[in-house]
């Protein structure tokens, strides 16, 4: 085996290819050794976790002789290249814009492409109706397909051909065309709800589109196509109810094979290979964690012989094939950390190089021409310290090389750990958490419980994380509880979160912290609570129910009134579906639990909020309307007790500008070190 160690020579050719002078940290010239052991490694800064990443991601042409990527190296946008791999050099630049940043991208055969663009300096609805591009390999014969509804592009192409309405999304790429992409075209009612999606056949060079929904059931929300991008399963909501539908190969008309209520599904549907095999995931009858099987459509049920079952988490992953719906050649599953089991003995041989090579990450393999002598695999790199990596793996001489690294300016070497444990909460249920420790021995620090939003989400991955590794570096232990309510530790743990919004939900994330006190991790003294989203929510109600455990707390984009999640305001992003059959099965009845939502309201609770508070919004916010923000700063301050506020007028959910990144990470250094040191 041979490492050739050539990341700087990619990134050098990318740089001057694009016109671009690479900037080098010389550094003192003349320090003397006394004097570099006096003064103390200065803090990265802010803007070292919370720019853009130098490469957004990579993905191997179907030959495997070309890589193309999205950067932003050099640029203050995001820019798709393409490189071959044989030459080693830079082939060409398919897309640059100076208003719009290339945001998805896929290979449509070896000789195309199509690309979507986002503005990922603005979270107002920075990917809604991206449009969609084709182009040549080599950059030329640039064609529009999808329009863009968004008012900031300005340096647009004029095509000859009417390219589709903004409302068409990519929803799939068929591995056997080479021209050819699904499309998903979304519906709505006159008064903007959305009703389902019309799936698309769309030719990429002509631009011409044919309807895959004839005869289909509607109204459809998901489908899943076969690699010939034929479709075989629809899943339809109505009313709080789903019902998936099944077409075989070779038939016409649709089976039902289950119909449900939202939160009650007995399998979902994942993929399906090209022999027609349905694949699905169902909860384990005895532990409700989810596992992969097939489905047995003369039973009509899921197998009970399980493929993949990983204790203590769902099956979160995928079988591993060179195209969609291939031969499987692996398992891939994410548990704490991701994990590959590869049934091809080439390709176990392969990961076991990657893992030497690169030891102590997780070496995710994506190969071309696998089953050849002349393979070619793409490794992206990653673990909890350090952003990742993308090398180039050749097996015709055993060779690899380096692309580049993720984020260049984040010093691996100096970030923090990033473990996973379990504990007992106060009722006896098991609860993950995560805990991020800055670099030395371990012992009592301040702490900042950071609590992630969603809730039902899985919140934290075994991988370098910029809030984490940014608090970390100041000092802070990070402890981020995996909360009752959230996913992929099983039904019985979604589901005891079910109307706990400030109640047991909340006693978890307290209890997280007399964990990691108990530990050793965290001066009980000196803790802070924060979150953005439904973790602005919990931050918010830790000072309510728990006032003595936390100095401080830091909530952005918060839901500052559950109450206000049952009304349509101006603006939000929230349908009367989600409102009407979602929100009442895991929140709460508007009506029936008037009181508990009361209760659990910081608004309606603000007078009992004592300790200093960081609150910031964005102003044009569609998932949490700024009216949250506006209210309870109001009430803070009718209390006696105003907020540290911080409003972005342009920004949405979250912070997208990268000087508002920036700015909001250096006022919340500002905040935790004046109330925790």
């Amino acid at each position: 085996m041979r490492a050739n160690v050539l990341g700087a020579a990619m990134l050098a050719v990318l740089l001057c290819s694009l016109g671009v002078q690479a900037q080098t940290d010389t550094g003192p010239t003349a320090a003397s050794p006394a004097a570099a052991l006096a003064a103390p490694k200065p803090l990265p800064p802010a803007e070292a976790f919370f720019n853009a990443p130098d490469i957004q991601a990579a993905k191997l042409s179907p030959s495997g002789r070309w890589l193309a990527m999205t950067t932003g190296i050099g640029s203050a946008r995001v820019r798709l290249i393409v490189f071959d791999l044989q030459q080693w050099k830079l082939h060409a630049q398919l897309a640059h814009y100076t208003d719009a940043d290339v945001y998805q991208f896929a290979w449509v055969g070896d000789e195309r492409l199509v690309y979507s663009l986002a503005d990922l300096q603005s979270s107002a609805r920075p990917i809604w109706w991206p449009g969609l591009y084709s182009v040549q390999r080599d950059g030329t014969n640039q064609r529009q397909l999808v329009k863009i509804e968004s008012p900031f592009f300005v340096s647009k192409e004029r095509f000859t051909r009417e390219p589709l309405s903004p409302q068409h999304l990519l929803l799939h790429v068929p591995d056997l065309q080479d021209e050819d992409v699904i499309m998903a075209e979304h519906t709505y009612t006159a008064a903007g709800e959305p009703v389902g999606t019309i799936a698309k056949r769309l030719n990429v060079v002509t631009g011409r589109a044919t309807s895959l929904s004839l005869g289909a059931p509607g109204p459809a929300r998901d489908w899943l196509f076969d690699p010939a991008g034929e479709p075989r399963v629809v899943t339809t909501f109505k009313e709080g109810r789903i019902t998936v539908h099944w077409r075989a190969p070779g038939q016409v008309g649709w089976r039902v094979l289950a119909e449900h209520l939202r939160y009650e599904a007995p399998f979902s549907p994942e993929y399906v290979d090209a022999k027609g095999v349905l694949y699905v995931t169902m909860p384990h009858p005895r532990t409700g964690h989810r596992v992969l099987t097939t489905f047995d459509f003369q039973t009509g049920k899921p197998s009970p012989d399980y493929l993949v079952s990983a204790p203590g988490f769902d099956f979160n992953g995928h079988l591993v094939a060179e195209v969609d719906g291939g031969p499987a050649l692996g398992v891939r599953q994410e548990v704490d950390a991701e994990t590959t089991v590869w049934f091809d003995p080439r390709l176990k041989a392969l990961q076991e190089k990657a893992d030497r090579q690169l030891p102590g990450r997780v070496n995710r393999i994506t190969c071309k021409r696998c089953d050849q002598p002349d393979m070619t695999a793409l490794i992206w790199s990653w673990s909890d310290r350090h952003p990742g990596q993308f090398w180039i793996y050749t097996a015709a001489n055993d060779g690899w090389r380096k692309v580049g690294d993720v984020r260049s300016r984040v010093d691996a070497q100096s970030m923090a750990n990033k473990g996973f444990a379990r504990f007992a909460a106060r009722d006896g249920m098991e609860i993950p958490v995560w805990i991020t420790t800055p670099p030395g021995p371990q012992q009592p620090r301040p702490t900042v419980v950071l609590v992630h939003g969603g809730p039902w989400v899985r919140g934290g991955h075994w991988q370098w994380e910029a809030h984490g590794q940014f608090l970390a570096s100041r000092g802070y232990t990070v402890i981020e509880p995996e909360f009752r309510g959230s996913t992929g530790y099983g039904w019985k743990h979604f589901r005891a979160g079910w109307k706990q919004w400030g109640l047991s939900m909340q006693d978890d994330v307290a209890d997280a912290l007399a964990w990691a006190v108990k530990a050793g991790h965290t001066d009980a003294k000196r803790v802070c609570i924060a979150g953005a989203s439904y973790g602005g929510y919990a931050t918010l109600m830790g000072l309510v129910r728990h006032p003595e455990l936390y100095r401080c707390g830091v909530a952005w984009a918060a839901v500052t009134d559950p109450r206000l999640m049952f009304r349509w305001i101006h603006g939000t992003d929230q349908s009367d579906e989600v409102r009407a059959y979602s929100l009442p099965t895991l929140m709460g009845d508007p009506e029936k639990d008037a009181a508990q939502l009361e209760a659990t309201s910081p608004v309606a609770q603000a007078s009992r909020i004592r300790a200093p508070l960081l609150l910031a919004i964005g102003g044009r916010d569609a998932r949490v309307p700024p009216l949250h923000g506006y209210q309870l700063r109001d009430a803070l301050q009718a209390a006696g007790r105003p907020p540290t506020w911080i409003e972005y007028p342009d920004e949405g959910h979250g912070w997208y500008y990268p000087q508002n990144r920036a700015d909001f990470a250096r006022r919340l250094e500002a905040f935790l070190a004046e109330h925790l040191r």
